[in-house]
């Protein structure tokens, strides 16, 4: 999928499957400043309070570093998640064995942001399971929803 074709998403979720993987992506419009939602993006420990696909974040979410993510996906399953990239109020990565999901913000024509969220599982043994992995469609959706609002809401604070 392209970076216009997710972009057109507008806070609706699309996965595309084939044999060996599965990518699911959202995009939505943000009216704040990249900062905020960048900040909203890193701070590990805040994640349960305005996300509300996330349960729980320990770790610190630094390039390099590892995370332990609990999601409403599967609430019983912690996630050990790498670290992968980092680029400031542009781009994060991070990702198993099994996939990495990338966290995008681009500005758009008329100053406000555009967030990407992009993930991609899968490998070799992926059709063995992959029938037993949930849709993420609307988590995702819920995700860009709830960083949108907490975006939003603390742009208008300022």
């Amino acid at each position: 999928m392209t970076t216009t074709e997710i972009k057109q998403t507008n806070g609706k979720a699309t996965t595309e499957r084939t044999t060996f993987s599965r990518t699911t992506s959202v995009s939505i419009e943000i009216k704040a400043d990249p900062s905020i939602i960048w900040a909203l993006l890193t701070k590990a420990s805040d994640y349960p309070r305005w996300n509300s696909t996330v349960t729980s974040i320990q770790g610190s979410i630094a390039l390099g570093e590892t995370i332990l993510l609990k999601s409403t996906l599967d609430a019983k399953r912690t996630f050990k998640l790498k670290v992968k990239e980092w680029e400031p109020e542009k781009r994060l990565a991070w990702g198993d064995g099994m996939g990495n999901r990338v966290y995008t913000l681009e500005k758009s024509a008329n100053g406000n942001v555009i967030f990407i969220m992009n993930e991609k599982i899968g490998g070799p043994v992926f059709p063995l399971f992959a029938k037993m992995i949930p849709s993420f469609d609307q988590s995702f959706e819920q995700f860009a929803k709830d960083l949108k609002k907490e975006s939003e809401t603390i742009m208008n604070s300022k």
